[in-house]
């Protein structure tokens, strides 16, 4: 994060680590008054830094205790890169990223079983028209960690 202060950092670090954290809480963190957090905060939403808050979901709790890493690559390279708009309406997909290597995407997906995945793989090939390979994640030590800012 170029042309942002350290408070800003801390600030950037605390909410990330809790996204509820008040005002008044993370004033007394950093030693600003609440309405001063008020306006740093604000102005890191505005310039984009902090872009939302959410949930930290109990995936297993939801039935998805499944969790894979599922890496895809085009069938025929000369095709378009047109993967992640042809999966975006996929609701298993959690995350998508571009990547460097032999594949083109990683893609992070929760479903509710192995048959499930078996299933969620076939539509990606098809609706992508791509190759996959997949991880099956077995246990998660931690997970949405602050940024090491």
């Amino acid at each position: 994060m170029t042309g942002v202060e350290d408070l800003d950092r801390q600030i950037v670090r605390l909410l990330a680590s809790n996204g509820r954290m008040s005002y008044t809480e993370l004033g007394k963190l950093t030693g600003l008054s609440t309405s001063a957090v008020h306006q740093r905060v604000r102005r890191l939403e505005q310039r984009g830094i902090i872009k939302g808050y959410a949930a930290v979901v109990d995936y297993e709790a939801l039935d998805l205790p499944l969790t894979a890493f599922i890496s895809i690559k085009p069938i025929d390279p000369s095709q378009p890169d047109d993967s992640p708009d042809l999966l975006q309406d996929v609701p298993e997909i959690e995350d998508c990223h571009s990547v460097a290597g032999d594949e083109n995407y990683l893609l992070k997906v929760r479903v509710t079983s192995p048959r499930a995945l078996e299933e969620l793989l076939a539509r990606i090939r098809s609706k992508a028209n791509v190759s996959t390979r997949s991880l099956i994640v077995l246990s998660t030590p931690y997970e949405h960690r602050p940024p090491a800012v």
